[in-house]
């Protein structure tokens, strides 16, 4: 038998080195980034990691991968190795492009984490973009006439709005009234977190030049209403069904922005002398019926509890994307969770931050590290979130900080060691 074949695999831990992301922009010719190119927007991105982080070569990079939903113009031509040059890497680094909508940064990362598990990778830059005021949603597709001729799935399905509203029918005690006080929340609490330079942290500035406006530098988010409160929401227009609980103040808006994140090996991690803010403990895809896509993060966060051997009662902080509040109030109630518990979205989320579709997945995570460093009483925490077309995602993460992460790690350093001296 040739050694490649008799070798026996281990497969290594994948950690969480770093992520950053740019303020979030409303899309439309008056946001902040009207007249910006997509791609820009994640070069800058992975400058500022390696800025960050001046321990790692650029040349031990192994892979960039990068999501957009709309893959056409500056957000096309395999965007992931395009931003990869401009960013100025060198030209041995591969990269390529991903597309899961919603989940498309949190893919970047699942897909490049399971090449270093495998062995495949050592480091890599995954994330995502989404420029919405240059592509709307939807943009330039065209869905095949199956769809509806042969009622493979829900005409609601296709209107991300509709399928929120689908929600509500399905689960009657989530009322307009408890989503407008949740989204009211969601806006109060990332204003607190800006308050305390909590979100400020991971932004990267960013410069933009408008004709007649000169350049202006953006150091914050745009979206973000603070001091929101219900019965300013009460007051929306419900734009998709008449009388309805669905308005612009209960769910993200259209938005503009980029996210990056480094992933590595334990070991390479080790070796380089990068941080490590979080551990992959497991993820899960899942799909669902398509015109009730918000339900999607149930089924997939009870398949990542399984494979992780957890159970919800482990979760110590949930990173919940909030595309609509209603999407994110069916899993609370599904597991059981009160509407304002602590553990859920401390700095807030989509609703006030925005939603730059496929970049969302790593703006969860540098939320879920970032409250891992001020809170070493919890263990396990995760991100997840609703995916466009009848999907769900869910990454849970382990404390580095926790007091039993290092009798973790010293116990497998233990056991590797004894199977090494066997060998």
């Amino acid at each position: 038998m040739s050694p490649s074949r008799s070798a026996q695999r281990n497969v290594r831990d994948v950690v969480f080195v770093d992520g950053v992301r740019t303020p979030f922009g409303k899309a439309g010719e008056k946001g902040i980034y009207a007249g910006t190119r997509a791609d820009d927007l994640v070069v800058k991105c992975i400058r500022e990691l390696m800025r960050r982080n001046p321990s790692l070569p650029a040349d031990r990079i192994d892979e960039v991968a990068i999501a957009a939903t709309t893959q056409t113009g500056d957000q096309g031509l395999t965007i992931g190795r395009t931003a990869a040059l401009l960013a100025g890497l060198p030209r041995t680094v591969p990269g390529f492009a991903i597309d899961r909508m919603c989940a498309g940064a949190m893919t970047a990362v699942t897909t490049t984490a399971s090449g270093i598990g495998f062995g495949a990778y050592d480091v890599v830059i995954a994330g995502g973009v989404e420029h919405m005021g240059n592509h709307p949603m939807g943009a330039g597709a065209d869905p095949n006439p199956r769809f509806m001729s042969e009622r493979l799935v829900d005409p609601a399905a296709l209107n991300m709005g509709n399928t929120a509203e689908n929600l509500h029918d399905r689960f009657p005690a989530i009322t307009k009234d408890r989503t407008d006080a949740y989204a009211a929340a969601s806006q109060a609490k990332l204003a607190a977190a800006y308050t305390k330079e909590q979100i400020q942290q991971d932004l990267v500035p960013v410069a933009t030049m408008k004709p007649g406006q000169g350049w202006a530098l953006h150091t914050t988010d745009e979206p973000p209403r603070p001091g929101t409160t219900v019965a300013d929401l009460a007051e929306l227009r419900t734009p998709f069904r008449a009388h309805g609980r669905v308005t612009a103040g209960n769910a993200a808006g259209l938005n503009d922005g980029a996210t990056a994140a480094v992933l590595a090996s334990a070991e390479a991690a080790e070796e380089l002398g990068l941080p490590v803010k979080m551990r992959l403990v497991s993820y899960a895809f899942a799909g669902v019926e398509p015109e009730v896509m918000g339900i999607g993060p149930v089924p997939a966060t009870e398949k990542a509890l399984k494979n992780a051997g957890l159970g919800i009662e482990d979760i110590g902080l949930f990173e919940i994307n909030e595309a609509f509040a209603v999407q994110v109030l069916s899993f609370l109630d599904h597991f059981g969770i009160v509407d304002d518990d602590s553990r859920v979205n401390r700095y807030g989320g989509a609703i006030a931050v925005g939603h730059p579709l496929a970049s969302s997945g790593v703006r969860l995570m540098n939320q879920l590290a970032r409250q891992f460093e001020e809170d070493h009483s919890v263990r396990y925490g995760i991100t997840t979130m609703c995916i466009g077309l009848g999907m769900g995602a869910t990454v849970i993460w382990e404390n580095p900080h926790h007091a039993d992460y290092q009798s973790f790690t010293a116990d497998q350093a233990t056991t590797a060691a004894t199977e090494g001296a066997a060998a």
